[in-house]
């Protein structure tokens, strides 16, 4: 295995590539927010009104976006494992190591709670505190080893609903420990959009598949071969899930055949079919990024790959780009949410170039962390 970890020492663009796609995506869903009167959010049974009629161009934008947490939940457990790897062949401790992490998901997760949080007048905790948390327990988890999180993780994915019916009622109270560990809340002091228990399996399952990226040379296709495989029965899994319209669907069952509606699943908290569902998408994306990487080459300064490459700060930073186009531009519908967020990628492409320069030119100040 030593042997393939130096192959594979090199970065991989296609994660760089996937994660770019996803902060794009990320970028319209909020510039959406910002401004687009007609936004649908009704991702959860706390958000959805049962019969609710949705506008394609609409909902499809908001639909487009739901590949963003999971792939960027499921790309960090990949990046742990491989980092992990690599810093152990460039003789760094384990004691090291699992402080690094410990550290930078601490700092991550206070990003949501202690600066987010601010914008919005009470806590919300969000996708990065669910990253934080989960690569606080990745400490001890990945110790287990490859099989054990693998089942572990679709054990919760699979499960999380049969518990969740016996201990939550939809609209109902919510004790603080279940808010934040697998029940969403939306309450006037304070909000939970994902709680970390099931977005944890999703980063257990990237941490999997990044632990058998780095045993295996890039070449070889049975790397792609089994995301393409992963995804296609990730996506037959979906179809007969949703189409069962029982388990799996988080209380969000079809009110009927439309595409609107099939795809029309529970993001809060995650359902089966939801995860499923993007997970799937995203295994197929990526295995054709890795199949195009070395046909079509990698441009150092190509826009994808520069956001892939500074997702954290690129999270954070469209936010102030964002406010700050709301006090120069009116809201108005799904053009102007398009036209925001393409300027908001212009504004911010130059600013994560200087970033990403200056952080590799400087790889152990705090940068590190972000």
């Amino acid at each position: 295995m030593t042997e393939s970890i130096g192959r594979n020492m090199q970065r991989i663009a296609a994660i760089d590539w996937m994660r770019g796609i996803v902060m794009i995506l990320m970028a319209l869903d909020h510039a959406s927010g910002f401004f687009n009167e007609g936004r649908v959010f009704a991702d959860s049974i706390l958000l959805y009104e049962s019969g609710s009629i949705f506008a394609s161009d609409q909902f499809l934008t908001r639909w487009v976006t739901h590949i963003c947490a999971p792939t960027f939940v499921f790309l960090t457990g990949v990046s742990i494992a491989i980092s992990h790897a690599q810093r152990l062949q460039q003789g760094m401790s384990q004691t090291i190591i699992d402080r690094e992490l410990w550290i930078r998901g601490i700092f991550i997760a206070m990003l949501d709670i202690g600066v987010l949080s601010l914008a919005s007048g009470k806590p919300v905790l969000q996708v990065l505190y669910a990253i934080g948390i989960s690569m606080m327990l990745m400490v001890w988890l990945r110790r287990l080893g490859a099989w054990t999180v693998l089942a572990m993780a679709l054990a919760i994915l699979i499960g999380g609903e049969l518990l969740l019916v016996t201990l939550w009622t939809p609209g109902g109270d919510v004790p603080l420990w279940l808010a934040l560990t697998f029940a969403p809340v939306f309450t006037k002091t304070y909000s939970v959009l994902y709680p970390v228990i099931p977005w944890l399996a999703m980063m257990m399952l990237g941490w999997v598949f990044g632990e058998w990226l780095m045993s295996k040379p890039l070449s070889q296709l049975p790397v792609k071969r089994l995301l393409v495989a992963s995804g296609l029965i990730a996506l037959v899994t979906f179809i007969l899930i949703r189409g069962l319209n029982d388990y799996g669907n988080m209380f969000m069952m079809l009110e009927g055949n439309s595409i609107v509606q099939w795809l029309h699943v529970s993001k809060y908290p995650p359902s089966l079919s939801y995860a499923l569902l993007e997970l799937g998408l995203m295994a197929i994306i990526f295995a054709v990024l890795m199949w195009l990487e070395p046909i079509v080459g990698v441009s150092r300064n190509g826009p994808v790959l520069v956001f892939g490459q500074t997702a954290l700060f690129f999270y954070l930073a469209h936010f102030g780009v964002l406010a700050l186009l709301r006090l120069v531009f009116d809201r108005g519908g799904l053009e102007m949410a398009y036209l925001m967020a393409l300027l908001a990628l212009l504004i911010l492409y130059p600013v994560c170039r200087i970033y990403r320069a200056f952080k590799w030119q400087n790889p152990q100040s705090l940068l590190r962390f972000i």
